[in-house]
């Protein structure tokens, strides 16, 4: 091999390392699977990751320098998106990985879903199919804003927080159905345990809004429960 056959490819393989330095730490993949549900400030993604003003700053910057996220100024507010839906799609590679590989991954996930009693999520096409026969109540139990950026047809935004309140709105005849944010986010698990300690039937869905767009899914944008084709329809047509 050349010189000149070396220098590409060392040149090449560096500028693909740019990626892999950007992603290598937990709370910028964090990050990116909360910039998967939609647009967000700094001070959204702060205080849903938990984090520090300032480290949430920091991490942002090295996902934008890496050209993962680009952020608009809207007034005095930085608002953060995803450069392109390729970036969800890498995301959700490396969480595949993880889940194949690491069985640490697999344990720590069956301990915690097993001790909020909501192991087993109910799948896409059974859901698809349970709301076509209208035995199922859906419920999005993330934030409003993520619910007007992209939720399932004839999903109620039910914000986790609200869900107490919201209680005697529910039918006590169909099962309850709730989602968030993926298979990792914790607020659909805490929603089934508060509706079953109140007696409703109720049950997680697997996958979240990033999973579903990969998919080609059709999801509804804002306040609407309905897609315009008409109820239950989701095939990604």
């Amino acid at each position: 091999m050349g010189d000149a056959d070396r220098a590409f490819k060392d040149a090449v393989y560096e500028q693909i390392a740019r990626v892999g330095r950007a992603v290598a730490h937990p709370r910028r993949l964090e990050l990116l699977d909360l910039l998967c549900q939609g647009p967000m400030t700094v001070e959204q993604l702060a205080r849903k990751s938990a984090l520090p003003m300032g480290s949430a700053s920091q991490h942002l910057q090295h996902l934008k320098e890496a050209r993962l996220v680009r952020g608009e100024r809207h007034g005095t507010y930085v608002v953060y998106r995803l450069h392109d839906d390729l970036v969800c799609t890498l995301f959700h590679t490396l969480r595949e990985v993880a889940e194949q590989y690491y069985a640490d991954m697999r344990s720590v996930t069956e301990t915690f879903f097993a001790d909020h009693q909501a192991l087993e999520p109910v799948d896409v096409d059974t859901l698809r199919e349970r709301w076509e026969k209208d035995a199922v109540v859906i419920l999005d139990v993330r934030p409003p804003e993520e619910y007007a950026a992209g939720h399932w047809p004839g999903a109620l935004s039910v914000p986790l927080e609200t869900l107490a309140g919201r209680l005697a709105d529910l039918p006590r005849d169909r099962t309850i159905v709730a989602y968030c944010r993926g298979p990792y986010c914790v607020l659909a698990a805490h929603a089934v345990g508060v509706l079953r300690r109140e007696g409703f039937r109720a049950e997680r869905l697997a996958g979240g809004v990033g999973e579903w767009r990969a998919r080609g899914l059709l999801l509804v944008r804002g306040d609407q429960t309905e897609p315009d084709q008409g109820k239950g329809r989701n095939d990604g047509s």
